[in-house]
């Protein structure tokens, strides 16, 4: 991932003749009272440095042109160029230029002004209003010229995108000591790891067993309390020791990209600079990754296969209007076949119904369409007993297993498609992050041409919107290719666990097993009451006969 900061076109002006400013009738007859603006660096030693060469700078500068006189130096930290409310020079400087004691305001940049874009365009306005220029000498902009407000907008903006890149620059910098061995590890809530002589991570064999375990079984199906609740049983201590497993805990160590040897950086960030509050990023900003610091114990295959059924299960939503035990479509790991029987007819999944008649208990599975609301939008789907659903899953799977070398080259040839499909080159991704980058040059180009132009400000109010619109158009492009290359990536991370379980699980299975069913089908379709159709993971389909009553 880069990061990409976008430099304003670099222009100084030495000297600005008096004679090109417009100032208020009454100052005419005098000398122009001038003052600067500038902020310093928040380090003592440099601050002191940086604002004693910054009095000589503005002191001989404006001593030098006969026709101004020195108003005054303001200077703030520059910790604070997000909110003129933090800025006690800054806002006694503009409470000199309401009151009439300033004629004119002299500032390195649009930037050391303020990198609020709101702030610094209401205050030029205010400035404006009472005929007081501000002179940006980087960006060569004097206030009361500008043809188009818009430039000084885009100018404000930049300034303030780069304010908020300063935290990312920061973290950006913190991604070199993590390669060089500095990633923080709280080893006491990461299960796996010990801090080697080396001072980097190191392994813990026994304990790297136990979180594949968990990773596995989550893929699997299981439930993060049923997972919980198997470690508890087999007596395994938790991360801090403890013999009772927090769900929390699993949660995180489910999310934990320590685990595929990555680190991870902004996983918190700043709203917007200005108000300074911190929220967890759920990705609303570029997240960082530092990759392969340490050794993984989980495959990036498994993980992001992992990272996608949570979501997946976090997005079970009830379908439902009646308020009923049993929820369609949401997640149940007790039974398999709650998420993977349907009904051929309507497409709603099937509910377990346990029937009580006559002291004799059955259970059967029924059409949810059916159970809620007779047969108004479902009038085919038969009722099944569950013990002949499993035996007919349990012969598939023998007939699977017979076939399980061809299915093997199968999966294999997807996986080459995949990664075919992946290695594709047609998309120049370089060459329109480039264009992105020329465009944006030229934007400036524009801002700059503006601010000194007499062309009327529609004129650049229509090419910066061309501009802009180009831009959101390639950043759409790019967008895309990414979401298609992220499919590709899943598709073989799918391909690649389900090779994984072909390879070592046993389908030749006498009894119907839950954690087996979860593992390797996707779908189970009731076609009628004597036959079902079944989709294994990787597309295989068998359509098998259910054995009679």
């Amino acid at each position: 991932m880069q990061t990409q900061t976008i430099t304003p076109v670099q222009k100084r002006v030495d000297v600005i003749p008096a004679n090109v400013l417009l100032t208020k009738p009454n100052a005419r007859k005098r000398k122009l009272r001038v003052a600067a603006y500038c902020r310093v660096s928040t380090e003592q030693e440099e601050q002191q440095s940086s604002y004693a060469a910054q009095i000589a700078y503005y002191t001989d500068k404006i001593s030098k042109n006969k026709d101004w006189e020195m108003a005054g130096i303001f200077a703030d930290e520059g910790i604070t160029g997000t909110s003129a409310k933090k800025r006690t020079e800054f806002l006694k400087l503009m409470a000199l230029c309401e009151k009439g004691k300033i004629d004119m305001v002299l500032t390195k940049s649009v930037s050391r002004f303020s990198r609020n874009t709101l702030d610094a365009i209401g205050y030029i306005r205010k400035l404006k209003a009472k005929g007081i220029p501000i002179i940006f000498e980087k960006e060569g902009i004097n206030t009361m010229e500008m043809a188009s407000e818009m430039a000084l907008c885009f100018l404000s903006g930049f300034a303030q995108a780069e304010s908020e890149s300063i935290s990312r620059n920061v973290t950006w910098g913190k991604r070199q000591s993590f390669k060089s061995g500095k990633v923080p590890f709280q080893y006491s809530r990461l299960l796996g790891y010990e801090k080697g002589e080396d001072g980097q991570p190191k392994v813990v064999p026994e304990e790297a067993e136990i979180v594949k375990r968990i990773f596995r079984s989550y893929y699997s199906g299981a439930s993060v309390r049923k997972i919980k609740e198997s470690l508890e049983a087999d007596k395994i201590f938790s991360p801090t020791g403890k013999q009772e497993w927090s769900i929390g805990a699993l949660q995180y160590m489910l999310r934990n990209e320590r685990y595929i040897g990555d680190a991870l950086l902004q996983k918190t960030y700043v709203v917007d600079c200005l108000t300074k509050e911190t929220r967890k990023n759920n990705g609303e900003i570029p997240q960082y990754y530092v990759t392969g610091n340490h050794e993984p114990i989980i495959s990036k295959d498994l993980f992001n296969l992992v990272q996608e059924e949570i979501t997946r299960r976090a997005g079970k939503r009830k379908v439902a209007k009646k308020a009923v035990k049993t929820e369609k479509g949401k997640y149940s790991s007790k039974y398999a076949l709650t998420e993977l029987l349907c009904c051929g007819d309507c497409g709603t999944q099937y509910r377990r119904v346990t029937w009580a008649r006559n002291g004799k208990k059955k259970v059967v599975w029924r059409c949810i369409n059916r159970l809620e609301y007779g047969t108004t939008y479902c009038k085919e789907s038969p009722t099944i007993e569950e013990s002949r659903l499993h035996q007919a899953i349990v012969t598939a799977l023998n007939r699977l297993d017979e076939d399980k070398v061809d299915v093997i080259e199968t999966l294999k040839a997807g996986l080459q498609l995949a990664i075919g499909t992946q290695d594709d080159d047609s998309f120049n991704e370089s060459a329109i992050q480039n264009r992105i980058a020329e465009l944006q040059s030229v934007m400036m180009d524009l801002v700059e041409l503006s601010s000194k132009s007499s062309a009327g400000a529609d004129y650049f109010d229509a090419k910066f919107e061309e501009i802009a619109a180009e831009i959101k158009e390639l950043q759409g492009q790019l967008g895309e290719h990414q979401e298609q290359t992220m499919l590709a990536q899943n598709t073989q991370a799918r391909i690649h666990e389900l090779l994984y379980m072909m390879e070592h699980t046993d389908l030749r299975l006498k009894e119907y097993r839950e954690d087996v069913t979860k593992a390797v089908i996707d779908k189970v379709v009731v076609l009628s009451t004597d036959r079902i159709r079944i989709t294994f993971k990787g597309n295989t389909e068998i359509e098998q006969e259910l054995p009679s009553e």
